[in-house]
Parts: structure tokens; sequence; C-alpha cells
């Protein structure tokens, strides 16, 4: 399609393009990781989904980009999402009217392919007047210049759980991709403990060898027992702690998690990062209630929505009552049963 200026052209990404593409995100000030065209071929290899990213072009030079995962859905149909399985999507453009051009494509493919709905997950407001959700919420926050800082920096109540975690019970943290197995084996037993499908263990190795040298794995340490491991992702003077997973009790017990990002906000300030990203959390969840104790500030996030087939907002969440049925028969399923579910039920909570 042709937007407003007739040099303005939209249309679908080609496999040639990847290096030009991921350039501009890097260079654009308000793209995300998510945005990297290797985060949506992680996404379609793992799962199996299609990539449908939108690529813009003025005379020539790539001047935006909308990453777009075709999602297959429990009831049937596809949905359009930016970007599945990640916290932040969208266009991203050098302006307002490309930003524009490239959502409009993607509804004209959602229209088209009577897709059940166009989802758009923002970190900043496109200015769109669609129906939102505000469900979730972000925290990120700029980072201290020394290491030393962290600590200090940090709400009364946290400092002193880290500073007890540190000192009255040595934990200490550890870096490595091989740590993935312990992040895998906690992250899918916080799941079920939470009456959520995991994502398939595959999924990790895959992301660590997709992103060699922006992706890394903590793993937290009370002896030589792992209590906590976290995946983060690396992304210019960012880094997005991800993925996580604590030992059972261990937060009661040692305070796994308050010294986990406590020593990686340390690691990310001895290595140049300036920017803390902490991710999405539901509002009144426990994980966003952590966050705030840990002394980060809720950030909105703009999650817009293109109704084309489907008449209300997805609600296959841990808020809706409607899902607890599902929640306790997960919970009550064997650790094992649930590995082995996670690749097939995931493929439908993108």
């Amino acid at each position: 399609m042709t937007g407003r200026s007739d040099a303005l052209e939209v249309r679908a990404a080609r496999e040639d393009e990847r290096e030009e593409w991921d350039a501009f995100v890097e260079a654009t000030p308000h793209a995300t990781f998510f945005h990297l065209s290797s985060w949506a071929r992680a996404v379609t290899e793992e799962f199996g989904h299609a990539d449908r990213g939108l690529v813009a072009r003025r005379d020539g030079e790539v001047v935006g980009v909308l990453p777009l995962i075709g999602c297959r859905g429990l009831r049937g149909g596809r949905s359009l999402i930016s970007s599945a399985y990640a916290v932040y999507g969208g266009p991203v453009g050098v302006d307002a009217e490309v930003e524009r051009a490239l959502f409009e494509e993607a509804d004209r493919i959602a229209v088209a392919e009577r897709a059940r709905r166009l989802e758009l997950r923002c970190l900043h407001d496109p200015g769109f007047d669609l129906p939102r959700s505000d469900l979730y919420a972000t925290f990120i926050k700029d980072l201290p210049e020394r290491a030393e800082d962290v600590l200090p920096g940090m709400p009364k109540k946290a400092r002193a759980d880290a500073r007890k975690a540190r000192k009255n019970h040595g934990l200490t943290l550890n870096e490595g991709p091989w740590y993935v197995a312990d992040l895998v084996r906690l992250f899918h037993r916080n799941k079920r403990s939470l009456g959520s499908p995991a994502l398939p263990a595959g999924f990790f190795a895959r992301l660590l060898s997709t992103f060699p040298g922006a992706s890394t794995v903590h793993v937290v340490k009370d002896g030589d027992e792992p209590v906590a491991a976290v995946m983060s992702f690396l992304f210019r003077d960012t880094v997005l702690a991800y993925y996580s997973g604590t030992a059972d009790g261990a937060d009661r017990r040692v305070k796994a998690s308050a010294f986990m990002y406590m020593a990686l906000q340390e690691w990310c300030v001895e290595r140049g990062y300036r920017v803390f990203d902490f991710g999405r959390s539901r509002r009144g969840a426990g994980a966003f209630k952590f966050k705030e104790h840990q002394g980060f500030e809720a950030r909105d996030l703009h999650y817009l929505f293109r109704l084309v087939r489907d008449e209300h907002l997805p609600s296959l969440n841990p808020s809706n009552p409607k899902t607890l049925v599902l929640q306790r028969t997960w919970r009550r399923l064997p650790l094992g049963v649930t590995g082995v579910l996670a690749r097939s039920a995931s493929r439908y909570l993108p």
C-alpha cells in the first residue's frame, strides 16, 4: 500500500531485509528488543506460527517496521499479534505517518484474512483510536553510575532483605548459558503452582542460540543449591530481566528474589548498562507488588486491539474468574505431565 506520501511503501518484509530491519531497530530510540527480526524468527520456528512482519520504505530507505506474528487460536482462526510471546511490540517509524501506514496495512490484512483480531503491544503510545487494555504495566528505571549505589538506592525493607540474603545466607549470583536447565526447572515449577502452562524447554535454548551475546542466564545459589534463576536480554544500554523462577520457599527462607534482582542490577552497572527493565506484570498480582516493593514505579503499557471477528478483548488470563477451573486442574497435574503439555498448550497462549 501507499501512505499519504507517494514515496512511502509498506509491504511484507523479505528475508533478505533482516539486516536493514535490525539496523533500523537498533537506531530508533522507541524500538525495543522484541522488534528485532530474530525474535519473530525464534517464535515462528519454535511454535509454528507465521511471520507476517511489515516494513516501510521511503525513497528506498527503511523508515519503519511492524513485527507481526500470525498465531492460531484455541477456538480456531488466527490473530495477528505484535509481538507474540513478547511484552512490547507495535509499529515503530521515523514519524507518525509511517506508524499509521504500518497499522493501516496490518489492519487491511487482518480484515482481508478474517483474522480474529489485530493486537499491538506498544510501549509508547502510537495514538490510534482503538480499544485498549490496562491489565498490565511495565517497570523500567535508570541504574546508578556505581554498582555500590544499587543497594542504598532501594527502599528500606527491600534493602534489608537483600542485605540479609548476602550477609546472613551467603547467596551468590552466577552467570552462564549452562544454567538454562536450572532456569527451566524453576520456571516450570512456578508456572505449575500458578496454574499456568509454561513455555517448552526448547524455547529457552533456542533464544540463547538465536541471541548469542544479547542473552544470558543468572542463577542464585545457596551453597551449591540453585534457588532462583533469570534469563535476561541485552539491548543497547538496557538489560531486560525476562523469564525467571524461584525454588519453593526460597524467598521466605533466604530472600532469593530480593537478592537476585539487587545483584543483577549491580552486574548491569559493572558492565556499563544504564537502564534496568523489570518487565511486565499484571496489575494487582504478586509480581506487580514485588516490583513496587523493590523501588520500581509502574509505567502504563499501551495494548491496543483491532477486533475483526472477535467481539471482546482477549480474556484468557488469571484475572478472569472463568479460568479458575483451568488453573486448579493444572496445579494438580504432575510436573512431568505439565512439562510435556507445555509445548502444545503454550502454542495457544502467545
